[in-house]
This record gives C-alpha cells, structure tokens and sequence, in this order.
C-alpha cells in the first residue's frame, strides 16, 4: 500500500510541475503569431479596429466596417466586445452575398449585420454565463452558451479564438457571420426568365435537361410567377446515377415530372416570405416544410445555398438535395428508388452547427410556436 500511495504523490507532483511549467511558458497566440506578453502589450496600445487589422485574419470583416462606415465607433472609448468574423467565416456565405453587402446602397443593411456582432461592455469569455441571451448594438440578442471545456456558442457561431484584447474592449473570432432575425436583402432587379436565369447561372445543367425531357420549358418560361427550390448538378450528383439516367427516359416522364414539379410553387416566394416554420403546396401537389433557422432556410432536409435569385417570371432558391416527393417511387436495374430510400442514400453528415437542420427536439419548438 505505502509503495502505491508513493507512486501516487510521484505522479501528483510530475503533473503539478508540468502545470506549472505550462503556466510560465510565453505561449504564441494562435490568432496574431505574438506571444502572450507581447498581445498584452499590444492591447495596451491597439484598439479593436487595429488589433483586427493587426491580426490578418479580418480583412473581409474590417472592409465591411469600413464601407458601413463604423470604424470611429469601433475606434471609440467602448468598451465593447466584438464577437468577430474571420475570413474564413465571410467565405462561407452565398456566393455574391459579401459583394452585395459591400456596395454603397447597402450600407444601412450592412451597419445593420455588423452591429448584430458588438455587445456595449467588456466580456472575457470568464465573464459569460453558462447561458444567456445578450443585446447587441442593433437592437437584437444573440444566444449565447458556454459548455464544459471553454467551448462558447453564439448563435450558431463556434468562438474560435477568445479573449483577444484590445485598449477599448475585447474581440472574440467566430467561425460563422452572424445573421439577425428577419436580416434580408433587395434582390437585384432581373432580366431572364426562370429558364435563361438558370442557363446562364451554369449550375443547373442537370435540372435544364430533367426539364426539357420532362417537356415543363414552357410552364417555367410561362407569364406567372413561380418559385423553384432549384438542384444544382452537384446536388443531382449525390442521387443514383441510375436513377437519374432512368428519370430522363422517354417512358419515365410521368414520374420525372412529379419529381421536378415537387420543387415549384405557385407565386413568387422570396425568402422574407417564407415564414420560420411553414409547410407549402407544391405544383405536384405534395407539401414541403420550410424552416428558417439562424438565417439558413431549410427545404425538407436541403439546405437554400442562395436565396432570391430574381427572375422576371418569379425567383429561384438555390439548394444542396433533389427533394423527393413523399409517395415517390421508381424501379431502376439496380434497385426500386423510393423516398426512404433516396432521403438516406449518401446522405451527407453535418459538418459543423450551421450546417445542420434543426433537431427533432429544435422541430418541436418550431411547430408548438408557429
């Protein structure tokens, strides 16, 4: 027993002296490449708006700060806390979205947007609660929640790097651009049809061609206005090719016309249309569920990559997954293709929070508030 409990106080002590000699090691910040006394020096002296500058890894999000024209707001005595976008993060919105944002006739939406990620006060990740809802500078309140080994979440935001000091606040970087509720932006105004809007887009091939063999051209270039939750290649890419190949066939055109109708709706559907949790007849006369959730909307269970492309007949949401109608069935040389099986088949797993549709947990919130 005396030599057990021995090893015991031995090994004690080795954890304690590498703890300790943890502690006194001049760490490197992973976020500026400086070390730890140097970012508080620096903190003493830069504030928020150079320290991100300083930090190369925000130079989307400081453009932005300047074209919405907040940079002596930033600059100012604060404090304030800046849960702040990397490069990374900007780049994970839809294509086109940072450019829009960018130009000058934007410029309330984007103060807007920025706004929604300052918080009046210095709050060190020490200083956040286990849960709790924050006001920012615009108005809104993020969803903030702390777990068990530092990790903090706001909104759907992962904090990154906490705790990055500055001589008039604090900036916590993020993962994810946070997007406040009912955040929406004009469209541009368009000049194509439904058809000539995809075909010039270039990511729609497999969809144009459904549609041609499924004879529904003319219904898509037609004077009233639709809405088309439209597949991109890539997303027809992840159905069986046999399937696929099978659909275009002269005898399945039946079938390939449910499947396509089954992603259109009567009338134009923006985005700010679409209620937080809804369900909505489609041409085929099956329903989808639409949810929007942390800004993404959610078609079943695809994701909208880009929302509001304006047509002059109606609008297009681009998405991720061929939807499948509920009764949906074909038989293949492979297999018979129904919806249970397709909704599995290569299913894609969720990379991260913001890409996950709601739990069945989060659905039964939606559906008890709605």
């Amino acid at each position: 027993m005396k030599t057990l409990g021995t090893k015991i106080i031995l090994l004690a002590l080795v954890a304690l002296m590498v703890g300790v000699a943890g502690c006194s090691r001049d760490d490197s910040n992973p976020l500026t490449g400086v070390t730890d006394s140097q970012s508080a020096a620096k903190a003493d002296e830069l504030d928020i708006v150079d320290t991100a500058i300083d930090a190369g890894a925000f130079e989307t999000l400081v453009a932005a700060v300047g074209a919405a024209d907040l940079v002596d707001a930033l600059r100012g005595d604060g404090p304030l806390t800046v849960f702040a976008p990397t490069d990374d993060a900007f780049a994970k919105l839809p294509e086109g979205l940072v450019e829009q944002l960018l130009q000058p006739r934007n410029k309330a939406k984007l103060q807007e947007l920025l706004l929604y990620h300052v918080v009046a006060g210095e709050y060190y990740s020490g200083d956040l609660r286990r849960w709790q809802f924050t006001e920012t500078l615009n108005g809104k309140y993020l969803w903030i929640r702390k777990y068990w080994g530092g990790r903090v979440y706001v909104n759907n935001a992962k904090v990154v790097i906490p705790n990055v000091g500055a001589s008039n606040g604090v900036i916590h970087a993020i993962d994810t651009v946070l997007i406040p509720k009912g955040f929406e932006l004009e469209p541009e105004e368009a000049t194509l049809d439904i058809v000539d809007t995809a075909a010039e887009a270039g990511a729609f091939n497999t969809l144009l061609a459904a549609a041609g063999a499924a004879e529904l051209v003319d219904a898509l270039r037609g004077e009233d206005p639709l809405t088309v939750f439209a597949p991109t290649d890539d997303a027809f890419a992840k159905l069986p090719q046999d399937l696929v190949a099978a659909l275009l066939l002269p005898e399945n055109k039946a079938k390939l016309q449910e499947l396509l109708l089954y992603h259109v709706v009567a009338g134009q559907v923006t985005k700010s249309d679409l209620k937080y949790y809804q369900w909505v007849d489609t041409l085929s006369g099956s329903k989808l569920r639409i949810i929007k959730w942390f800004g993404n909307v959610w078609v079943n269970y695809s994701k909208v990559t880009t929302p509001d492309v304006l047509a002059t007949n109606g609008v297009i949401h681009v998405i991720n997954k061929v939807l499948i109608p509920m009764n949906f069935s074909l038989e293949t040389k492979s297999a018979t293709w129904d919806k249970a099986a397709l909704d599995t088949y290569g299913a894609d797993k969720a990379v991260g929070f913001e890409e996950a549709p709601p739990s069945d947990f989060d659905l039964k919130y939606l559906e008890s508030s709605n």
